[in-house]
């Protein structure tokens, strides 16, 4: 015979037991989301970072020529798909991961580079002066101005994942030694 103490609580232990199962799932449900969403941000930075490293990639390029302020349409060498842009396989699989578009650079200043500035000891000095030296004086020079110029440029390039349909932008300003009749043309 059962004890009427225990008759009262026949189901209780039923209910606490399913209480602490619905608990225990939804842990292991919120653990879950929260691991899966750290992976998402991770991959997500991965795939940012290659994209600020490819378009770091394409103004270096494009830099390291006076091809952007002479020919601005058609800077960069070997294009793929159109021009001034550069596609790039981040993973080896043979698809394109990153296509990056390099705009056209903008001249934001330019200097006249005076002769009494020059040190003629300076190999890149001596290139912009104007007529022969004579006791540290140009002959030729017109207004005290050399052939040369400093201009500061600024450049962007916008990278853009394939997969994803993320999209950088990485602008830098690029200063650089110019022929005046370079920049007569170009930065206007």
């Amino acid at each position: 015979m059962k004890h009427p103490a225990l008759r009262q609580q026949s189901g209780m232990t039923m209910v606490v037991a399913l209480v602490m199962l619905v608990l225990l799932t939804l842990l292991a449900m919120t653990t879950f989301n929260l691991g899966k969403s750290s992976i998402q941000v991770v991959n997500n930075m991965q795939n940012r970072d290659e994209a600020i490293a490819a378009s770091r990639n394409v103004l270096d390029e494009a830099m390291s020529s006076t091809r952007f302020f002479d020919t601005p349409s058609d800077a960069l060498d070997q294009p793929c798909l159109n021009s001034n842009h550069r596609c790039f396989d981040v993973n080896g699989d043979g698809v394109v991961d990153i296509v990056t578009a390099l705009s056209a650079a903008r001249c934001v200043k330019v200097r006249k580079i005076k002769t009494s500035e020059f040190d003629f000891r300076n190999e890149e000095d001596r290139g912009c002066s104007v007529g022969s030296s004579n006791d540290g004086l140009i002959v030729g020079a017109q207004n005290g101005d050399s052939m040369c110029a400093d201009s500061t440029w600024e450049m962007t390039a916008t990278s853009q994942d394939q997969q994803v349909q993320s999209e950088v932008q990485v602008v830098q300003g690029v200063a650089m030694r110019v022929s005046t009749d370079n920049i007569e043309t170009s930065c206007k």
